[in-house]
C-alpha cells in the first residue's frame, strides 16, 4: 500500500509541496500577521515569493498539527467506509438538502426530512422523487410513529437562545428550535443524533447556552461526544465556513460505540476547483442567473483586486463607500470583497450581492451566480432548486455544504458499524426487509404528512 505520508497536498501543478500564506494563516486559523511574527522569529521561513507572495514548504510545517493531520491523514481509509446493513434516518429543518445528500452518500437511507420552507420542499422533491419530504412547521408535527428509526440529523437554526442557560433544565430552552430538535429525539428514540449549528453557540451567553443543551441531551438519557467546530476547508470544500457539531449516543448504547472525528484531506480546495474542471467537477460551472449590481456599485468593485475589499479602493471610494461604516472599528472584510482564485471563498451568505456580505466574481464585476453558489457548496451539478433567484441563495446559503455532511456522515457510519458488530440488532429497530413494509411505512407518513399540513401555522 502506497504511504499515506507520501501524499502531499499542492495549491497548483506548478507549485508542489508550497503553499501560500493566506492558505497557511486559513489552516492553522491564524492572521497573516502573526505570520509575520512567526517568521521574524524563525518559527517559519518563506522558501520563495512569486509576485510579492510569499510561499511555504509544506514538508518544513508538520509541526503544527493542522498541516501535520493533512500530511498523514486516513481519508483514503474512510473513503472506502460503508454501512453494514440499511441505517434508517430522519432529517430535521432539511432545506435544499446539502446535508441530506452527504448523508445519502455516506449510507443513510432517509425516511424522512422535514421542512417549513415551501420552496426547499420543492427542491427536495424535484430531486429525490422517492424522498418521503414532511412539509410542516416542526413544532405542530408528531414524529411518534417514526420510533425506533436508527439516526436524527439536522441543524437547527441558529435562533436567539438569549434567555436560555439560566437553571440550566429543559425548561430554559422550551421555545427555541432547539428545544424541537430535543422533543423528536425524545420521541423518536434513535441511537445516535447528529445536530449542527454555528461555531459561535460555543460562546453564546458566556457558555450557559451549550451548557443547557448538554443538560438537556443528559436528561434525554444521551452520552455527548465533545462538541467540535469542523472547518469545511479541510474536507473537499473550497469555503472558509466553520460548523459545530453535536454528535449524541444513546446510554445502552455507549459502550459498544467508537467514534472518530473525519481525518482531513489532504489537500486545500480554492475557489478555482469550485468553478474550473478539475478534481472536484468534470467541466467549468455552467451559466445561471444571479444578481446584480446597481452600476455605481459596479462601478466601484471593478477597482478592488481579487482577494481584495474596501480597504484596497482609493480613500475617497472608501468614504463613498462605506460612508458612516467608515470611521468605525473593526476590519469589516465581508464589504465589497472580491474573491480570489487560489485561495477559498469567504462563508457564503443568503445574498452575495448585500452591501456588508458581498462575494464578487474573481474577475467579472458582478455577484456569484447561482450555481458558482451552489458548487463552492458542492451540491452536486444537476441539483436543481426551485423557488425566486432569492430564495435559491438563501436555500443554497443556509446549506451544510455536501462534501462536509459526507465526511461526517462517513464517521457516523463507522460509529454504527462498530455498535452493529457488538450487540444484536432488537426487534424495535425500523427494519424494511420487504418494498411491501417500505411501502406501508410510508403511507402512514404521508398520512401524516397531510395532517400536520392541515394544522400547520
Amino acid at each position: 500500500m502506497e504511504s499515506v505520508k507520501s501524499k502531499v497536498f499542492v495549491t497548483s501543478a506548478s507549485d508542489e509541496n508550497l503553499i501560500n500564506a493566506d492558505l497557511l494563516a486559513d489552516i492553522v486559523s491564524v492572521s497573516k500577521a502573526t505570520l509575520l511574527k512567526w517568521e521574524k522569529s524563525g518559527k517559519i521561513k518563506p522558501l520563495l515569493s512569486v509576485n510579492g507572495k510569499k510561499k511555504y514548504n509544506l514538508n518544513e510545517l508538520n509541526e503544527f498539527p493542522e498541516i501535520r493531520a493533512m500530511l498523514e491523514s486516513s481519508w483514503d481509509v474512510e473513503e472506502k467506509i460503508r454501512p453494514v446493513r440499511n441505517y434508517s434516518s430522519i432529517e430535521l429543518f432539511a432545506g435544499a438538502g446539502g446535508l441530506a445528500i452527504g448523508l445519502e452518500m455516506a449510507g443513510f437511507e432517509a425516511i424522512a426530512l422535514n421542512e417549513f420552507d415551501a420552496n426547499a420542499c420543492n427542491t427536495l422533491r424535484t430531486n429525490r422523487v422517492n424522498w418521503n419530504v414532511i412539509e410542516s412547521n416542526i413544532r405542530t408535527t408528531d414524529f411518534k410513529p417514526f420510533k425506533g428509526i436508527d439516526f436524527v440529523a439536522g441543524g437547527f437554526p441558529c435562533q436567539a437562545f438569549s434567555y436560555a442557560g439560566k437553571q440550566l433544565g429543559f425548561e430554559d430552552i422550551r421555545g427555541t428550535l432547539f428545544f424541537e430538535f430535543a422533543r423528536v429525539v425524545k420521541e423518536t428514540q434513535p441511537k445516535v443524533f447528529l445536530g449542527e449549528n454555528v461555531k459561535g453557540l460555543l460562546q453564546h451567553d458566556d457558555g450557559r447556552t451549550i451548557a443547557t443543551i448538554k443538560n438537556v441531551i443528559a436528561a434525554l438519557g444521551y452520552t455527548l461526544i465533545e462538541p467540535k467546530v469542523l472547518k469545511a476547508i479541510f474536507y473537499k470544500v473550497p469555503q472558509k465556513r466553520e460548523r459545530l457539531m453535536l454528535v449524541g449516543i444513546r446510554n445502552d448504547l455507549v459502550k459498544y460505540a467508537s467514534f472518530q472525528w473525519p481525518a482531513p484531506y489532504k489537500k486545500i480546495m480554492v475557489l478555482r476547483d469550485a468553478l474550473k474542471a478539475g478534481e472536484l467537477y468534470q467541466n467549468d460551472v455552467s451559466e445561471s442567473l444571479g444578481q446584480k449590481y446597481p452600476q455605481r456599485k459596479e462601478e466601484i468593485l471593478k477597482l478592488v483586486p481579487p482577494g481584495g475589499y474596501w480597504r484596497d479602493l482609493p480613500d475617497h471610494l472608501q468614504r463613498e463607500y462605506m460612508q458612516g461604516s467608515y470611521l468605525l472599528g473593526g476590519g469589516k472584510t465581508g464589504m465589497a470583497r472580491r474573491l480570489a482564485w487560489d485561495a477559498p471563498s469567504l462563508t457564503l451568505t443568503c445574498s452575495p450581492a448585500q452591501k456588508q456580505t458581498e462575494r464578487c466574481h474573481p474577475e467579472e464585476d458582478r455577484p456569484l451566480s447561482v450555481r458558482e453558489y451552489a458548487r463552492i457548496q458542492t451540491f452536486p451539478d444537476d441539483w436543481v432548486f426551485s423557488g425566486s433567484i432569492s430564495s435559491q441563495y438563501k436555500q443554497i446559503g443556509n446549506a451544510v455544504p455536501v462534501n462536509l455532511a459526507l465526511a461526517i456522515g462517513r464517521s457516523l457510519i463507522a460509529l454504527f458499524n462498530s455498535i452493529e458488530a457488538k450487540i444484536e440488532v432488537k426487534d424495535t429497530h425500523i427494519k424494511f426487509t420487504t418494498s411491501k413494509q417500505f411501502s406501508l411505512f410510508t403511507e402512514e407518513s404521508e398520512m401524516l404528512n397531510r395532517t400536520v399540513q392541515n394544522h400547520a401555522i
